[in-house]
């Protein structure tokens, strides 16, 4: 009897022992709502690489605020690939470049701050970023309470260096491990859609990446020999009947823009519409301190913007292509709608859109455009005016890899 009893008391010690071993809550799933419009700003990779340093952030806020890019709604500051070390310190963590940034990455961030702008930065799921730095793999939840000390607001996580990572599980850790730390920051996945993360992202991540990475060119694909790079209309095209899965919060992810890094201006603004029509995050990646006036003029364009940043938060689909003139169109708020007509042939065409013979239909959610029943006012977004109604047919020349984009409102 006493050898029972003992037993039995030493089981329910062990039951409390085991009952109190972890009382840390971890948190899951995303911080919701901090991207209920697709994210605007900029980020350093598509000109400098890991080319990066505190005069160049500091430079970029200032013409941020001053050029009006904060006012059109351009909020975010990323840090890409290279702002670390090559190693983490004795305790594991990781170590901001004390050469590229002298004042330290807190002071950087708080500059940022102080600009009415947000920061984030960059890390991969591997075990090495793609540039070689050191990656999270094993180090998620560390990290994580680094960035929520750096109060940044944003985490680019990238995929090279993840052999034998499940991308769905990586993510996800990655996910838990910023919510437990505490601090709401936007998480982006950079996964390039190798693993379709459309289908398991919505819980995870506010936004995701659908493709490789952006060249700045209108239809090219860049063969760097294991991957490529590819022109803005390639990543366009390269996912089919993924516009469902994406909206306020979860957004389809087509890259940062290369607006301003060498396309002609026609380009320039088709890439822009192009990105407004999908809902895309607007994330610049040019270098503002050499920016010309037509380069700015197209990334403030305000009613590009709005279309892009629209509260319905659809992602537009093509309606129609003619031998290279391309329809593309986007369900607004209150039953407008976006018409953007695409000249991606090397020769001029004419726009000649008659709307009563035209009844668009969204099948993904549901709405319908029908000229017929209601007339519609149209404006020209780029030339800022007003062009009739939907009573008459739309004609217009379009030049060679140029765009119109056309606001319908009731």
């Amino acid at each position: 009897m006493k050898k029972i009893t003992t037993t039995l008391l030493m089981f329910s010690f062990s039951l409390i022992a085991f009952s109190q071993g972890n009382t840390h809550k971890q948190e899951t799933g995303k911080f919701e709502g901090l991207a209920n419009t697709p994210p605007m700003g900029w980020n350093s990779w598509n000109t400098f690489e890991t080319h990066i340093d505190e005069k160049l952030v500091k430079e970029t806020a200032d013409i941020m605020v001053a050029s009006g890019m904060k006012d059109a709604g351009y909020t975010y500051i990323v840090l890409d690939d290279g702002w670390m070390t090559r190693e983490r310190d004795k305790n594991g963590n990781l170590v901001p470049d004390p050469i590229k940034f002298p004042s330290g990455m807190k002071a950087l961030v708080d500059y940022v701050h102080s600009k009415g702008l947000k920061f984030g930065l960059y890390n991969c799921a591997g075990t090495k970023t793609c540039a070689g730095y050191p990656g999270t793999r094993g180090y998620e939840y560390q990290d994580a309470r680094f960035y929520a000390s750096l109060n940044i607001d944003f985490l680019k996580y990238d995929w090279c260096n993840t052999e034998g990572i499940n991308a769905k599980e990586a993510y996800t850790t990655m996910s838990n491990a910023l919510k437990t730390a505490g601090k709401p920051i936007v998480f982006s996945l950079c996964e390039w859609g190798d693993n379709q993360p459309w289908n398991w992202g919505k819980p995870i991540g506010n936004l995701w990446r659908i493709s490789g990475d952006i060249s700045p060119c209108f239809d090219c694909e860049d063969n760097h020999g294991t991957w490529s790079s590819w022109g803005f209309m390639k990543i366009i095209d390269m996912r089919k009947d993924i516009r469902k899965f994406s909206g306020p919060d979860h957004w389809n992810d087509f890259d940062m823009m290369e607006i301003g890094n060498g396309m002609t201006f026609a380009e320039d603004k088709s890439h822009f519409a192009m990105w407004a029509m999908m809902a895309s995050p607007l994330i610049a990646g040019n270098d503002f301190r050499k920016m010309s006036k037509e380069t700015l003029s197209i990334l403030i364009n305000k009613e590009l913007i709005a279309v892009n940043q629209d509260a319905l938060g659809i992602q537009g689909f093509k309606y129609a292509d003619e031998n290279g003139l391309e329809t593309w169109v986007k369900p607004l708020s209150d039953g407008n709608w976006a018409i953007t007509f695409l000249n991606r042939s090397d020769v001029a065409k004419k726009v000649n859109f008659d709307w009563s013979k035209n009844t668009i239909k969204d099948i993904d959610f549901g709405h319908e455009l029908n000229p017929s029943k209601t007339v519609y006012k149209l404006k020209d977004l780029w030339k800022n005016k007003d062009v009739g109604t939907t009573k008459k047919a739309f004609i217009a020349d379009l030049a060679s890899h140029d765009v119109i984009t056309l606001k319908l409102t009731k």
